[in-house]
């Protein structure tokens, strides 16, 4: 299959973090106290602009429940969108991380989630030990629909978020295509958040993902859950290498912006086909049965997505030519 939008995790791993990996390739000491792990936290604060600390993992579902494991009591409960991967794709890992605590899902257009939402999740809880009560909310930068978030929208979950007294965690599996998208600063991008899923395996890396914690204390409890749930690997300097490689000279943002380019050009020739905008990296198209199978037999590799649509999604290396081709097999259906 020679023109794959199957999902960005199919993507070839870019050959800055190759060269990374094979340079941390030499002693050092184990687990995440090597040099290159000890350097995250300060290399995060530059893109950030603030103090923050910074854990791996190898996986994004990880990420994100070990983040709200710090957050959320079993007995507790998180606020999401019904369509969150957390919900949808993790297969109950936050149930497992979390001792059985429930994911309370609220709805939103483009899997986004508003104050109003949140809010009538929480209010529908009755006081008393007979409910499940919200721990933290978590939302998607860029959604499971490739819409961003701005900053006034963050902005205005988080000040519900602190008024209610709820973390706010944040799966940036895609907050790469998100922030390139904005074009504001990192920072800008994702808002108050206390914890923040930063994705680098859909964005050029290998198996590598960075849990970024903002509000003090919660990286110290997310340590031994690291080690508790078989994630504190023991060289761990080669996951270190793969996220500096990332952000230390920008390269997830320009990643980021291949992808989108990408995937704007194919928007253009899908205008009247789009089941949402297209702000990331992911394209939501209505195509029949019968296009479907046309397209496939064009070489195209691409998702289903329900009974009348199909997702293709864009990646780093995804190529102008490949790009142009599915634009021009789309405008052809």
């Amino acid at each position: 299959m020679s023109k794959l939008f199957l999902s960005d995790n199919a993507a070839s791993v870019h050959p800055a973090v190759w060269d990374a990996m094979k340079s941390a390739d030499a002693a050092d000491a184990p687990y995440d106290g090597d040099g290159l792990s000890r350097r995250m936290d300060d290399a995060f604060g530059e893109v950030f602009g603030r103090e923050c600390a910074v854990l791996w993992a190898a996986t994004g579902t990880a990420a994100n429940c070990l983040a709200l494991g710090t957050m959320v009591q079993p007995h507790g409960g998180v606020i999401c969108h019904r369509e969150a991967h957390i919900e949808m794709d993790e297969g109950g890992a936050p149930g497992f991380y979390l001792h059985g605590a429930k994911l309370m899902l609220a709805d939103g257009e483009g899997a986004k989630l508003t104050p109003e939402a949140i809010a009538a999740v929480a209010d529908g809880v009755r006081e008393g030990v007979h409910q499940v009560h919200p721990h933290a909310i978590s939302i998607t930068q860029a959604s499971e629909y490739g819409r961003a978030y701005r900053p006034a929208e963050l902005a205005a979950i988080g000040a519900l978020a602190q008024e209610r007294g709820l973390p706010l965690h944040m799966d940036g599996a895609r907050f790469a295509n998100a922030a390139a998208f904005l074009d504001c600063p990192a920072a800008d991008a994702a808002g108050p958040v206390d914890a923040l899923s930063f994705g680098c395996v859909k964005n050029g890396g290998m198996n590598a993902e960075a849990i970024v914690f903002f509000a003090p204390g919660l990286a110290d409890v997310a340590r031994f859950r690291l080690k508790r749930a078989g994630h504190l690997q023991s060289k761990g300097r080669f996951l270190a290498a793969q996220i500096l490689a990332m952000v230390e000279d920008g390269l997830w943002l320009a990643n980021a912006r291949a992808a989108n380019a990408a995937a704007q050009e194919i928007a253009g020739a899908a205008e009247d086909r789009l089941l949402h905008p297209v702000e990331a990296n992911e394209l939501f198209v209505r195509c029949s049965a019968d296009e479907r199978a046309a397209l496939r037999g064009q070489g195209f590799g691409f998702y289903d997505w329900g009974t009348g649509a199909a997702r293709f999604v864009t990646a780093w290396n995804t190529t102008h030519g490949d790009a142009r081709a599915l634009a021009s097999a789309l405008s052809s259906l």
